[in-house]
This record gives C-alpha cells, sequence and structure tokens, in this order.
C-alpha cells in the first residue's frame, strides 16, 4: 500500500460513525489498534518515501591512493552520514574506468556524476581550467582558499565550466608541492635544454620554454619511465606522496618548488545531476565537498612532515636542492611572459589572471607581515 492509500484508509477507519464503533468492547479494541497502527504508519511512512540518490563518482588517483584517495572516501562517508542514507556515493578509481586524464570527459558526457582530479589535466580542451589548480610563482594554499571563497574565484571558476555543464568545487590541497626528482644537479639554465620531464599544467609550458621535453604520464606509469630512463625527472607532489612512489630509490636529487605553491585538485559534478538533487541535499554536497578538501590540506601537512623525517632517516644519501637564482629567475620571466601572452588572447583569461594577480598583491602583503615574518625572524626550529 502506497503512503495516500494508507493515509485514506487511516481516514476512512478513523472518521467512521461511533455507531460503528460502539457494537461491542471488540469493536472499541479494533478501532484502537487500528488508530496505533495509523499513527505509526504515518510517522514511518514519509521517511520511507524519501527519494535515494546514487552517485557515481570517478578520480584520476588509483584505488589505495594516499590522501587523494583518501579525501574522496572521507567525503563518501560524509555525505551518506549526513544525508541519513539518502544519498550513497560510489567511487570508480582510475584501474575501474581506465581514464585517469578523462575525468572531466565522463562527468561531462553523464557517464559520471561526479570527478575528482586536476584541472591543469585538461588545459588542452578547456584552457582556462589550469589556473584553478595553480599557478607558478602564485598563491600558497591559504592565500588560494581565501580568493576561492571571498575572493571572485568561485565565480571565476564556474564561468569556465558552465558552458561544458558542469560544476567544479575546490577538492583539496597538496600544500607547497615539491620541484620534483632529478637524476643529474640543475646548476644552470642550459641545464634544462632536452631534459625529459615529467610535469603538467601551465608549469609544463614553462619548462618547455626552456628547452625541456614535456610529457605528462598518469601517475602509475611514472616510477617505470623514470627507472627505464624513459624520463629523467619527474615531479609529483611531495614527501606523503612521493615516498610510496619510490622515486627516491633512482633519483638522487630532490628540489624545492616553484611551480605548484597551492596546488587545488577539483570535485567536478554534473550539471544535470546537481538540479535533480533537493537543495538541503546540494547543500549537504557543498559541505562535504569543502570538508574533505580542507581535511586534505590538514592531512598534507602532517603526512608530508612524517614521510620527510622517514626518507632523511632511511635514505640519507637523498639530497634536499633548490634551484639556483638564474634558473629561478628565466623561470619567473617566462611565467610572467606567457601570463601576458594568454591574457592578451582571451578576455576570460584576461579575467582570471588579473583577479589572481590583483588578490595576491593584496593577500601577500598580510602573509609577508604574518607568516613569513615568523618563520624569518620568531621562529626557533
Amino acid at each position: 500500500m502506497n503512503w495516500h492509500a494508507w493515509v485514506s484508509t487511516c481516514a476512512s477507519w478513523l472518521t467512521s460513525s461511533s455507531s460503528d464503533r460502539e457494537n461491542d468492547n471488540v469493536s472499541i479494541r479494533k478501532t484502537l489498534l487500528a488508530a496505533a497502527a495509523c499513527a505509526a504508519g504515518l510517522l514511518a511512512t514519509p521517511a520511507l518515501a524519501e527519494k535515494t540518490y546514487t552517485l557515481r563518482l570517478a578520480e584520476t588517483w588509483g584505488p589505495n591512493s594516499p590522501i587523494l584517495g583518501e579525501t574522496t572516501r572521507h567525503f563518501e562517508d560524509m555525505v551518506e552520514s549526513m544525508s541519513g542514507g539518502r544519498i550513497e556515493v560510489r567511487i570508480d578509481s582510475a584501474n575501474k574506468h581506465k581514464a585517469p586524464f578523462g575525468i572531466f570527459d565522463l562527468v561531462r558526457s553523464g557517464q559520471y556524476d561526479m570527478g575528482h582530479t586536476a584541472s591543469y589535466y585538461y588545459k588542452g580542451t578547456i584552457p582556462n581550467a589550469m589556473y584553478f589548480t595553480t599557478v607558478p610563482f602564485g598563491m600558497l594554499a591559504p592565500e588560494q582558499y581565501a580568493w576561492f571563497y571571498y575572493g571572485g574565484g568561485m565565480e571565476l571558476m564556474q564561468k569556465v565550466y558552465e558552458p561544458y555543464g558542469l560544476l567544479s568545487f575546490p577538492g583539496g590541497n597538496t600544500g607547497n608541492q615539491m620541484g620534483g626528482w632529478f637524476n643529474e644537479e640543475i646548476t644552470s639554465v642550459e641545464d634544462l635544454q632536452g631534459l625529459k620531464m615529467r610535469t603538467p599544467g601551465f608549469a609544463g609550458e614553462v619548462m618547455a620554454e626552456l628547452g625541456v621535453a614535456v610529457t605528462n604520464l598518469p601517475p602509475g606509469e611514472l616510477y617505470t619511465a623514470l627507472d627505464r630512463g624513459t624520463i629523467d625527472a619527474l615531479e609529483w607532489v611531495g614527501p606523503a606522496l612521493d615516498f610510496p612512489m619510490g622515486f627516491h630509490q633512482i633519483a638522487k636529487y630532490y628540489y624545492s618548488g616553484w611551480q605548484e605553491p597551492g596546488a587545488e585538485v577539483q570535485f567536478l559534478v554534473n550539471q544535470k545531476t546537481w538540479e535533480r538533487l533537493p537543495e538541503e541535499l546540494q547543500d549537504i554536497l557543498r559541505v562535504a565537498m569543502r570538508t574533505a578538501a580542507y581535511d586534505m590540506y590538514a592531512k598534507s601537512t602532517n603526512d608530508n612532515a612524517d614521510a620527510w623525517a622517514r626518507m632523511k632517516e632511511e635514505y640519507p644519501e637523498v639530497e634536499h636542492k633548490v634551484f639556483p637564482p638564474e634558473v629561478i629567475d628565466a623561470l619567473r620571466e617566462t611565467t610572467h611572459r606567457l601570463l601576458a601572452e594568454y591574457a592578451e588572447e582571451d578576455p576570460l583569461a584576461k579575467e582570471i589572471i588579473n583577479s589572481q594577480r590583483d588578490y595576491l598583491s593584496k593577500v601577500r602583503k598580510w602573509t609577508n607581515i604574518s607568516d613569513k615574518a615568523y618563520l624569518n625572524s620568531v621562529a626557533d626550529q
């Protein structure tokens, strides 16, 4: 019996004439039992009638990826708990859908309702997406989150994705990424000439301008490529994600970064899927995505510290390096030149680049007299 039929039946029982119910004590008892049954049914049935939703999520990462994979599982748990089971999230990792760099198309086409990936992987399809992961010499993670939520970043990101029927939300930050693993020390710009390196996004374009042969391999192929000499160097993330990959067993030099000062991954949501959800479930997704994203940033900080300490203890031959000033100057000059060219060619790119530049100019003044000053003059570690 459906809910409407149940309400009709209860109304019939409870509004029957008194003469029908007063024939004998048995009839009275039956009526009381019927009233109790109706009360219980009316309380329980609306919950049973609430529609449930299954959301399929495709991620770039493998099934056991530390931090990145943990973020989607954390999101899954929160959504199912906060929705009281009204939303079930089913996650397919790269080994299942076989398209680690195809998340944009999988979600856009409706094959999946959601995705967890990095926007700069899709700069070939939507060039303006790359700015929402990170920009070389750009904002640190806290500065970038401030820009997203209070500086107009979310609105600009939606302008980029809306024509494709997608919504995009910050999906977690790795913090300041390392510059990569190198078989040979980099002492000058000339050392970059002909270097075969895996580095994605805008940083790859900058490196290519300086003579690097850039490639973008999926995570599962990185160790083999470095081990076999298919590439001479690579950058992945930081100690927490690099150490389990084993790069330190092949390459000796580990460089601090310039290219991804606050790398944000993203949740993609198919807009039609989003619009089918009741408003309260949309709110649950928003809260879960934002919470999972921040937790990823916190966990990245913790796990990078743990992994770096372990790496230095177990593999003392690994040498930490910073790029020499000559190389940093060349990278910075090339970055600014390319940004100016992109802004000249595309009005939306110009709007995004100017927004990030102007916000960085404001927020970095605060960072300099707070965090930077603390580290330079107050911190004792």
